[in-house]
């Protein structure tokens, strides 16, 4: 204690049953002041940070769902998907800011945005500290204070009730601990947090009524999660996912890129040129990514000068960070022979147009091999109790096609060595492409090109069937900025919301059986000429 009051020179002012008085004007709360007085300039991205809803680029879609679930008479629990840097955060915090001037919300002015990183949560399995659900302080425990003394249990607060009537958003849910996501699922059915402690008798009269009433009826926790994950909705919990609406938030464009991009510039008083602009954009994967650019090479030119940003500064600063550039593809006005224009999904929710190749060479009869390159040859399920390994969906749909050509066109593709390739460097999978590698393959087989700025996309049978797949929308999307002129799609994806894309100047086709296919891609010829056609080309 003496060496304690010499440390804190005059602060001790008097003293009582044991216990010292601090004086509140202690050195050390003299240097936390100190310390607060002082800061660094704000961050580029906390400048730029979106404060309305109209500010949050290319979410138009999922903030709408988002106010649906939120702001009405009955809100519910969300979970939103999403790439990192496109606005998940930020819509969650700003939809509760619309909520409360909802007059039929439930939510009020006094209602909280509780925020909490699911990455970060620690908690001790002896339930002595639980900051998500709270816990009990029981009187063993250092610390216990005048209450601990006299035996009594003390229950403490934790985020759920904190957000009692508000919004308790997890960021990164996916990574919650599985024990605590039981904990927190029991949480959302019964609406308040129960404890239970060995030292809590109803008999003993020295605990407060307060504690009593708590140990009886538990802490109210009825609040409305949002939950926000990059993880894929299959590796979440099943009873998480059953309670909440699952909304997704999809990868910026390049388009929308630029538009953050030239607003970052703007918050850092230089001007940057178009060209540099959207250079950025395709050397960004979000929105953080764009930003950062800016700066960076806003920070450069500023130290060099210059108020403005041009090509050779973003060129820089990708050198530097080691970036990769987004490579835009566009649809060639003729297209080569063996080759097709396939529509897929980028794990970011993002179309893509995939320039599916194939090539063919006759070899000993029955002796031919399928060669896949740029394609995922097996995939691994991660179950609960086991993991298993199949065969890729993008290789069944390539055998798939290789059943339809010998059943429907009685072409032998065991006849020949077939290739196909799908460059860009990132193993492609999944079975959308089936109908592409169709029409890539019967371009090789016969020599002739396929129709010029038309794109496909659809699963395939071996009896010739088109199924349906998802992500029609993203995909059109992506067949616009390529160039397309026309879409093949599977008649079981049509939906009436697609109809605001043929007003773009594209038109959409639905097909259902691979000879539609095979008319739309080679400009109505009929199908049994089409495979005359292979089988004299390469006798």
């Amino acid at each position: 204690m003496v060496k304690i009051l010499k440390r804190r020179k005059n602060a001790v002012i008097g003293s009582g049953d044991g216990k010292t008085v601090i004086n509140s004007e202690s050195a050390e709360l003299k240097e936390l002041y100190r310390m607060r007085a002082r800061s660094l300039s704000v961050p580029l991205s906390e400048q730029v940070r979106p404060s309305t809803m109209k500010e949050i680029i290319g979410q138009q879609d999922g903030i709408k769902a988002l106010r649906a679930a939120i702001c009405s008479s009955n809100p519910q629990h969300v979970i939103i998907y999403g790439p990192p840097g496109v606005g998940k955060t930020c819509a969650a915090r700003l939809v509760l800011e619309e909520a409360k001037k909802n007059p039929i919300s439930p939510f009020d002015e006094n209602s909280k945005f509780v925020e909490m990183d699911s990455t970060c949560i620690r908690f001790d399995e002896r339930s002595i500290a639980d900051p998500l659900i709270g816990s009990v302080h029981d009187p063993i425990y250092q610390g216990a204070g005048s209450l601990g003394s006299s035996g009594v249990p003390q229950p403490k607060a934790g985020a759920v009730t904190r957000a009692h009537c508000g919004v308790l958003f997890l960021d990164e849910i996916g990574e919650l601990h599985p024990m605590q996501m039981n904990k927190l699922l029991k949480v959302l059915e019964d609406r308040r947090v129960c404890f239970e402690s060995a030292y809590y008798s109803k008999d003993n009269h020295n605990i407060p009524a307060h504690i009593h009433d708590i140990f009886a009826n538990g802490l109210p926790a009825d609040f409305r999660l949002v939950g926000a994950t990059t993880r894929a909705p299959e590796e979440l919990s099943p009873a998480l996912r059953s309670r909440c609406v699952e909304l997704f938030f999809r990868g910026l464009t390049c388009d929308e890129l630029f538009v953050i991009a030239k607003a970052a510039a703007g918050r850092l008083n230089c001007s940057v040129t178009d060209d540099a602009a959207y250079l950025c954009a395709q050397y960004s994967a979000s929105g953080r990514d764009a930003v950062n650019m800016i700066q960076m090479a806003g920070s450069a030119a500023i130290n060099e000068g210059r108020r403005y940003i041009n090509v050779c500064d973003i060129e820089w600063v990708a050198n530097v960070c080691r970036r990769s550039r987004r490579i835009l593809p566009k649809l060639n006005e003729i297209m080569p022979v063996g080759v097709c224009a396939g529509l897929g999904v980028a794990s970011c929710g993002v179309g893509v147009v995939l320039e599916v190749e194939c090539s063919v060479v006759k070899v000993q009869k029955g002796n031919g091999k399928m060669i896949l390159d740029g394609m995922a040859e097996e995939e691994e399920i991660q179950l609960q109790s086991r993991s298993i390994k199949r065969k890729s969906t993008v290789r069944s749909s390539v055998e798939n096609v290789r059943w339809v050509f010998l059943k429907r066109f009685n072409i032998d593709c065991r006849d020949y060595d077939v290739a196909f390739n799908v460059p860009g460097g990132i193993p492609v999978d999944g079975p959308s492409a089936g109908i592409a590698f169709a029409v890539a393959l019967m371009s090789a087989l016969t020599g002739r090109k396929a129709a010029s700025l038309t794109a496909f996309t659809g699963e395939i049978t071996p009896h010739g069937e088109i199924h349906r797949v998802g992500g029609i929308a993203e995909k059109i999307e992506a067949a616009l900025d390529a160039g397309a002129k026309n879409v093949v799609i599977p008649k079981e994806s049509w939906e009436d919301c697609l109809k605001k894309y043929e007003g773009g100047g594209i038109k959409i086709f639905t097909v259902s059986d691979i000879a539609e296919v095979m008319q739309m891609a080679f400009l109505n010829r009929s199908v049994e000429k089409t495979a005359l056609e292979a089988k004299v080309n390469l006798s």
